[in-house]
C-alpha cells in the first residue's frame, strides 16, 4: 500500500503527468484475498485521481468497485466482458503482436498494453522482447485508441520510446520492476515522467 500512494504521490508532484493508472496484478491471491486488497487500494487511488484497474478478475472489479479490468490475451472476450462490467467501467486488454492490438480496437476496449517491449525487469512476463518496431507497428493498429508500451521500461528506455515519431509513440507505458523494485517509486516515477515528457 504505501508502495503504491508513494508511487502516486511521486506522479502527482510532476506536472502534466496525465491520468496515472494502478492496475492490480496479483495471480497467486484467492478471490477475497485480491478483493480485500482491492477494497484497500481504491482509496488511496482515488485520492490520486487514479483509476484502480483489476487484473483479469471481473467478479472482483465489480465488487471491489474498481473502475474497470484488464483481460489477459487469452481471457474474456471483450464484448462478454463489457456486458458485465457496464459501459462507464474501463477495459484493458493485454497483446503481444500488431494484430491483437487492432481486434482489441475493434472489439471496443478502452486500451491496450503491448509488450514486452524490452526484456521485462519483473518476472511474471514471457517472450522475447519485441522491439519499438513492433512497438511503432502497434500503435499504428491501435487506430487511435490509447496503447501503452509494457515490458523492461525504464527511466533511459522511457526516454527512448519518447524519441519516437508523434505517430509512432504510444500514449504512455506501463512500468512494474523499474517502480516497485526500488527504495523510493515516488522518485522512480518522477524520473520516468520526465523521460517521457515529450509524449
Amino acid at each position: 500500500m504505501a508502495a503504491v500512494a508513494a508511487a502516486l504521490a511521486g506522479g502527482a508532484e510532476f506536472e502534466s503527468s496525465g491520468t496515472m493508472a494502478v492496475q492490480l496484478r496479483e495471480k497467486d491471491l484467492e478471490a477475497r484475498e485480491l478483493y480485500e486488497l482491492a477494497v484497500a487500494l481504491r482509496p488511496i487511488c482515488t485520492r490520486f485521481g487514479a483509476p484502480l484497474i483489476v487484473n483479469d478478475r471481473i467478479d472482483v472489479a465489480i465488487a471491489a468497485g474498481a473502475d474497470g479490468a484488464h483481460l489477459a490475451s487469452a481471457s474474456f472476450v471483450i464484448g462478454d466482458a463489457r456486458r458485465l462490467l457496464g459501459p462507464s467501467r474501463l477495459i484493458g486488454v493485454s497483446t503481444h503482436h500488431p494484430d491483437e492490438v487492432a481486434v482489441a480496437a475493434r472489439d471496443g476496449a478502452d486500451f491496450a498494453v503491448f509488450g514486452p517491449v524490452y526484456d521485462p525487469l519483473s518476472k511474471g512476463m514471457y517472450g522475447p522482447a519485441k522491439g519499438l518496431n513492433a512497438l511503432t507497428d502497434a500503435v499504428k493498429a491501435a487506430g487511435g485508441m490509447p496503447l501503452y508500451a509494457l515490458g523492461g521500461i525504464n527511466q533511459s528506455r522511457a526516454a527512448e520510446i519518447a524519441t519516437l515519431e508523434p505517430d509512432s509513440r504510444p500514449s504512455g507505458v506501463a512500468v512494474i520492476g523499474a517502480v516497485f523494485g526500488t527504495t523510493d517509486p515516488g522518485a522512480a516515477v518522477r524520473e520516468i515522467l520526465r523521460s517521457l515528457a515529450r509524449l
